[in-house]
């Protein structure tokens, strides 16, 4: 496809996730013939994907044309920017390129997925390098995480900001302050597209600085004498800078709870980014401390099935338990479509007599976002005089307030993507000119399989249909060996008299659809299993209104 892709005063610009979803994030930039990548993130699956925790962006593009591929950047060590890349690198095989906190952490990654062979190249996030025709000059930002860093490409004449993730936090804790001197001096004369973060495109006013959650957490934590939990991002380094300093504030000790929070930790230390005005004990010690004296800070604050706050709530966790009087506090947004999950933990925690404290329920700042809002985008803009703003990472609605500010704003060109859209960006105008197909893929335990893969479709069928299995021994003369098997799933309570009899009607039903069947048919397994499976079925529907997933196994004898 990429061979179509001409204009030698063109940048092509082909967002293959992020920009009808939040999280998947992979991008392509395109300039004679070659591909630079940005970003390959992961995103949580939903109900839809019975069995699926992970999705990741397809990149059948760049697996197709691997050999014009570059290079690969990421802008910063967020799962929705980079959790994909141990999942895809091994179709890929091209370099990597990252600021050195991100490159850490990639390079664990990388590791724990047992790959050996990926070039990892350190770049410093106010510097500049030259891959094929691509041209990158990289400027600091603020965000939740340390070494964030946006990206100015230039190829053809034509030049293009990748935003990444970023704000305008006057005071971050960990991390630099976005570099408003390299904006102005990099984008002097204006940039043809700004390709840019859209998550509080439609919040006025600014974002706030993380320095403010520090104090605002030790006024909520120093409300109670019980033991306090707090959840947030793993990789929010600032935050859990601040949430550690709280707790020495207020005479607590701190221990971690969370293997994703561990491993981040452990990096950020590595870094030289974790202050030495913090202590985290081991749980085991933290435990024997008096209530009062109790920090616990634990992964989970998106309900994820298996982080740690959840097993908590449900009472799995092999190393801690809640108790009556226990305070959790979520120094976290909810991302949209994480809502039931949540407050699924939330109940549970609720149940158990804990207390739960959001962002919404404390009158302190316990939480900022690492996002622009509107005062900050349009100050950026202010800085780099856009010509065309391209609105990425976010959904539908998000992409549209973007591109609505942008409008407001006067920029002269404004170009709102789907996942596939191929952006042809020059000196003179920016437009849609084809479109790739996209996906997702899911990760499925030990493999990594399309989201529309055939498991994946049965088992969402699966779960509010049922199932019913059935076996019948049959000789070459067409009559019945033995009694026939028939078990269900999802259809009955075994405990229940009343619908074991809906299981013996069924099972009848198998015995009278095939004593119904004349004699050369009797020698049909196919037909045999067709007829049964039908009778089965319609039977179920009769009875229960649903047509379970049914089959039947003939075995000649």
């Amino acid at each position: 496809m990429i061979e179509t892709l001409t204009n030698k005063q063109a940048l092509y610009f082909i967002p293959l996730g992020g920009s009808e979803q939040f999280g998947v994030n992979l991008n392509v930039y395109v300039h004679a013939g070659k591909m630079l990548a940005v970003d390959c993130g992961l995103g949580f699956a939903d109900e839809r994907f019975p069995g699926i925790d992970l999705l990741l962006p397809d990149p059948e593009l760049l697996e197709e044309n691997r050999d014009q591929l570059v290079g690969m950047f990421i802008t910063h060590a967020h799962e929705d920017h980079i959790g994909a890349v141990a999942h895809l690198w091994p179709r890929l095989k091209c370099p990597l390129y990252a600021t050195p906190f991100t490159a850490n952490i990639l390079k664990r990654k990388l590791e724990e997925n047992d790959i050996k062979k990926a070039k990892i190249t350190i770049v410093d996030p106010a510097g500049e390098i030259d891959l094929g025709p691509f041209s990158l000059s990289f400027v600091p930002v603020a965000h939740s995480i340390p070494d964030a860093a946006s990206v100015v490409i230039r190829a053809g004449g034509v030049s293009a900001l990748h935003s990444g993730d970023w704000n305008l936090d006057p005071a971050p804790v960990a991390g630099a302050k976005t570099d408003k001197a390299r904006f102005k001096a990099l984008c002097a004369d204006g940039v043809d597209a700004y390709i840019g973060d859209s998550t509080n495109s439609g919040v006025p006013g600014r974002a706030g600085s993380e320095s403010e959650v520090e104090d605002g957490l030790y006024s909520e934590i120093a409300k109670y004498h019980g033991r306090i939990f707090v959840t947030t991002f793993s990789s929010n380094i600032g935050r859990l800078m601040s949430i550690m300093r709280a707790a020495k504030l207020a005479g607590r000790k701190v221990a971690v709870v969370g293997r994703s929070m561990q491993r981040m930790l452990s990096a950020a230390m590595e870094c030289g980014l974790i202050s030495d005005d913090v202590d985290i004990l081991d749980m085991d010690a933290v435990l024997k401390l008096p209530d009062d004296q109790v920090m616990i800070i634990c992964t989970g604050s998106q309900g994820e099935a298996r982080a740690a706050l959840s097993k908590i709530a449900r009472g799995d966790h092999k190393a801690v338990s809640t108790k009556p009087g226990d305070v959790v506090i979520y120094s976290a947004r909810t991302i949209p479509g994480n809502e039931l999950a949540i407050n699924s933990v939330k109940n549970n925690l609720i149940q158990a007599g804990v207390r739960v404290v959001t962002p919404r329920d404390s009158q302190h700042k316990i939480h900022v976002s690492g996002h622009p809002c509107q005062d900050e985008i349009l100050e950026l803009w202010n800085w780099v005089k856009p010509r065309c703003v391209i609105p990425v990472h976010g959904e539908r609605e998000q992409l549209d307030t973007h591109a609505q500010l942008a409008r407001t704003a006067q920029v002269p060109n404004v170009v709102v993507p789907q996942n596939g859209s191929v952006i042809e960006i020059t000196a003179q105008g920016v437009s849609i000119v084809d479109h790739v197909v996209t996906g997702l893929l899911a990760v499925d335990q030990k493999r990594v399989i399309t989201a529309h893969h055939r498991s994946i479709t049965a088992r969402r069928k699966l779960q509010y249909t049922g199932t019913a299995f059935g076996s019948i021994a049959v000789n070459a003369k067409g009559k019945m060996v033995g009694d026939p098997f028939l078990e269900t799933v999802g259809l009955i309570d075994e405990s229940d008299d009343a619908d074991l009899k809906i299981e013996d009607h069924l099972y009848d039903t198998m015995i009278e659809a095939f004593d119904d069947m004349r004699a050369a048919d009797r020698k049909d397994d196919g037909f045999v299993a067709e007829a049964l499976r039908i009778a089965v079925r319609r039977k179920a529907n009769q009875i229960l209104g649903l047509r379970p997933k049914t089959i039947i196994h003939v075995i000649r004898v």
